[in-house]
Order: structure tokens, then sequence, then C-alpha cells
């Protein structure tokens, strides 16, 4: 970290909800002073978010929280749409787990996950949360950034090198940047219910969609212990109408649920949207979260993609506060989330297109065609846009165009170090840049990388793995270290893809892959060249 004056933070979190959370404990663990100012007094105590999937169960595990997040989660296994006459439209299986490694879809109530990630960020000595503390004015000097807060006591001033508004759909901070919301103009109205059944149930499916354009109609799992209801609005019914507790429980009885044998925890409508800033970052200010982007619920990813803003900025923040990186890398965080966030939002759109469908006409037609598809996803919903990160901080190929796996997210398999020690990839060997080495394609890992190389790579904190397959014997020294790939899962995917190495990156996304070991060294080079890093060779 580069000096700075004692009571200037380095970063300054506006809202503590999971986004804010997650972003306040990674950077933490990267060394800087973060301060968190949050205008409610108190957490929230009913629920909002319900799914987060397993790439954020790792970023979750990754932030130190993934057996504690999964204690106060429940996996869940499937997911269908039926029609209105109960027919199966789309069978989702998640039962397998996911390429993260952790389970593919996970449910829970928000107020315990934030209780879990409130304990992990109030664990740092370099964190300090303030409630009751609304911020009213953003002034960005340059160097610093101030922000005028309200609190008890009244008005104050804070200092931070930079500010991240993860305050919310109505943030304060983006509207202070001046950025403009682009708007794909999907609106729907739909009653959110939370319930608690004062028995266990059985519900079979788990989640459940119902696509029945006389009330299309969601129940899924509400975290342990706990179901969620989704009534959409119909057009003959006003927001005001819909949303009382005599609709909700009228709305219940098809399932049996009555004041006697369920709590309503909470009724609520939400207007879903779909939209995303322009620009998330100006100078010194930047966003992230429902701040920065609003999408439909259908795919439940709406608090990943936020959680996903975390890390993707966390670890450039950190290095561009320790004069690692240059400045400029904060604006990659813009184009490579900004891309991924429109995927989501179109897969999203496209899902409520399908299930927000009340003209009984266009539902039969609609399910004529999916019944086609015997259940599978592929084949019963339209074509959806590729998954992957807008131009950034990646390894380009002629022209720069981008050759899969580059921008896209990298799987995560079990591995076994030379003590016996087994797990997932990122809890044995560690996380940040990864440099990682089919075994079989050099014998002496030493020669693949020149030691100003190898020096650069570890001032950014890089782990470089040679990846052995089981009953095989391979060795190297440090920094090198050797791992086995006792899951099968790295090797025979290198093997299937023509890629011999791999270079990652902090938020497990793939920054450049090698067909031949000759091209690592290369890519080794892009990446620090695009960060500049210097090598001792380049400085000499």
């Amino acid at each position: 970290m580069t000096d700075r004056h004692s009571d200037v933070d380095d970063v300054l979190v506006v809202g503590y909800g999971p986004v804010g959370q997650t972003l306040a404990i990674l950077l933490a663990q990267q060394g800087l002073q973060v301060r968190v100012v949050e205008r409610w007094a108190e957490a929230y105590p009913r629920p909002r978010a319900v799914h987060y999937d397993d790439e954020i169960a790792r970023i979750f595990a990754a932030a130190g929280v993934g057996d504690e997040a999964a204690a106060v989660s429940e996996v869940s296994g499937d997911y269908d749409w039926q029609n209105a006459a109960g027919e199966t439209l789309v069978h989702f299986d998640w039962s397998a787990g996911g390429r993260s490694g952790w389970a593919a879809a996970n449910m829970f109530a928000q107020p315990a996950l934030e209780a879990v990630l409130d304990r992990r960020a109030q664990s740092f000595p370099s964190v300090t949360v303030q409630r009751g503390t609304q911020v009213v004015g953003i002034a960005d000097h340059g160097d610093h950034v101030t922000a005028t807060v309200r609190d008890a006591d009244g008005e104050h001033e804070l200092s931070a090198r930079w500010l991240v508004g993860c305050d919310g759909a109505n943030s304060f901070v983006r509207e202070q940047m001046g950025a403009s919301l682009h708007d794909l103009g999907f609106f729907y109205d739909w009653l959110i219910l939370d319930v608690v059944p004062h028995e266990q149930r059985t519900f079979s499916p788990y989640n459940l969609q119902i696509c029945d354009p006389t009330r299309p109609t969601t129940v899924v799992s509400g975290g342990p212990g706990r179901r969620r209801w989704e009534f959409m609005r119909l057009p003959t019914e006003t927001v005001e109408e819909l949303n009382t507790e005599a609709t909700a429980w009228r709305l219940l009885r098809r399932w049996d649920l009555t004041p006697e044998n369920a709590t309503l925890e909470r009724h609520t409508v939400y207007t879903f949207q779909a939209r995303w800033a322009d620009r998330w970052r100006s100078g010194r200010l930047l966003i992230a979260g429902d701040a920065a982007h609003l999408m439909p619920p259908f795919a439940g990813q709406g608090m990943c993609s936020g959680i996903r803003d975390a890390l993707n900025l966390s670890w450039k923040l950190a290095l561009v506060a320790k004069g690692l990186a240059p400045d400029t890398l904060l604006d990659t965080y813009t184009s490579e989330r900004s891309a991924h966030i429109q995927h989501a939002i179109g897969l999203s759109v496209e899902l409520g297109n399908v299930i927000c469908i009340a003209d009984p006409e266009q539902a039969a037609a609609r399910d004529a065609v999916m019944l086609k598809s015997g259940g599978r996803p592929d084949l019963a919903l339209p074509p959806l846009p590729p998954e992957i990160l807008g131009p950034g901080l990646l390894h380009g190929g002629p022209d720069d165009v981008l050759v899969p796996p580059v921008g896209q997210l990298g799987s995560q398999g079990r591995v076994t170090t030379a003590d016996g020690t087994t797990g997932r990839f990122d809890q044995v060997v560690g996380t940040g840049f990864v440099v990682a080495v089919a075994a079989d394609a050099a014998t002496d890992p030493a020669s693949l990388l020149s030691a100003d190389q190898v020096a650069a790579l570890e001032r950014i904190g890089t782990r470089l793995v040679l990846l052995a397959a089981p009953g095989t014997a391979a060795t190297a020294s440090a920094p090198w270290q050797v791992v086995t790939d006792s899951g099968g899962h790295y090797l025979p995917e290198l093997a299937a893809a023509g890629h011999v190495a791999l270079v990652t990156r902090p938020d497990f996304y793939v920054f450049g892959a090698a067909t031949q070991i000759s091209e690592l060294a290369e890519i080794v080079d892009d990446l620090l060249a695009q960060l500049e890093v210097r090598t001792a060779a380049a400085v000499g």
C-alpha cells in the first residue's frame, strides 16, 4: 500500500448489503483500509434475495465464508417449468454441482447470509462499519474523495482514495457520477411473498415456475425452513389491490397455507426491470451491484452479478492502491463487467418473455413448441447471449480476438498436495493470479519462464502450479508447486480443449490459454505488460 494520511481510508464503501459486505471483506484481505457507511441503523430483518450459484459460492469461499454461507443455505437440486395443465416445459437438474466446484444452486434467507458476511467483515481491524450514516455529498479531488455524511451527531466529512457506491437501485453515488441508464423497457409487477410453514413439507419439484397465463407463478425455496411465492400482477389488478395480506392468503390457499399453519414474513410488490448504467467509474468514484444494474429475477442473477462486481473490482483496486498497476486498470471494470452483465440481463429478459405470457392463445403456442423439447433447456428456450467478459485485461489472439476460454470463467476441481492435503483448488493452492501447467507439457517447470518473469509474477501474488496425473511423479522447486489432479478434472479438460497451460485471474476468469508450452512465456509477458509490471530485465 502506498503512503497516505492516517485519516484517509483506502476505500469508502457506501452501502452494506451483500455486495458492499463482500467488497469490504475482499479489500481487507488485500490489506486495504476500508470504511463502510450504511444509512440504516439496523440490518433489514426480512428476506429479499434467495439464490446464489456455484460461482458465488466460490467467491464466498475466497472471502473466507464458504462453509458458513453453506450452513445458512440449502442446495436446490431441481427447477421445473410447468404449464397450466401441469406438464413439464423445462427441467433443470443442478444435483451434479457446478463448474466452480460448489453446488450449482443455493437457496438462502438474506438476513442470515448478511449476518455471516457482517461477522467476517468486522473481524478485520482494517474494516470500520458505520451504520445510521447517510452520504449527502461527494467531491472528487483528483487524488482523493471526500464524502459529506449525516449521522446522529450531525454532518461531517470522510476522506478516502476511492469511493464505491453499493447503495442500491436509487444510488446516490451513481447520481453524483452523472451516469445514465440503458433501459430495455421490461416492466412487470409481481407480488413477492415470503412464508414460513409451521410444519415441514415436501415440495416436488423443489423449485417450480408455473407458466399459467391466468396467473404466472413462482414457487421456490426461500432458504432453510422458508418458501418464496411470486405472483404476477394481472392487467385487471392494481398494485394496491394485489399488495395486501388478504390477497396473499387468498393466493396461498391453493397450497393449503393459512394463518393457522404458516407465517407470512413479508409481502411486497416489485417492478421487475432490465437496465444498466453506461459507466461504472468516474475518476475515483465507482458503483457496483444494483447501483450499476437491475434485472428480472428469473435467472436468479441479481445479487450474484453484484458479488461478481465486487470481486472484479477488489483485486484491481488493490493492485492500483499498492502501486502494482496503473490507474487505467480500473477502466476495465466497466468494460468487462458491463458486457458480462448484459448477458445476465439478456438471459433474465428472455426467460421472462417466456414466463410472463398472460394471453391464453400465445401461451398455448408457447406450450406446443416447448413440449416438443422433452424438457431440455437447450431445446426449449431461445438462444442466449454468450457469457463472457467484455474487452479488458485479457490475452487476445490474432487481431486481438478473444479465443475461448479467454474471458470465460475457469472451472475448479479437487487437487492433492505432496503432503496429502486434498480439497478444492482455491483452498489448497490459494487464490490470486494462477499459472497452471499440465505436468506432461514439460519436465522442468523452471525452464518455462525466466527468473525475471517469475519475480514479476510473484510481485502481483501469482501461484505457479504444475498439474500432475494421479500415480505419476512430478517434481518442481519453489516457487512452483506440484499438485495432483486427484479429482480427474483439470488434465482431461485441458486435453479436450487442446491446451497445455492456463493463466487465470484473481476473479477466476481466464486471461490466456496456451496450446503449446512455448506460448506460455508470451502470455505471461502480455499480462505483465498490460499491468505495467516491469521485469528486472525491462528495468535494466
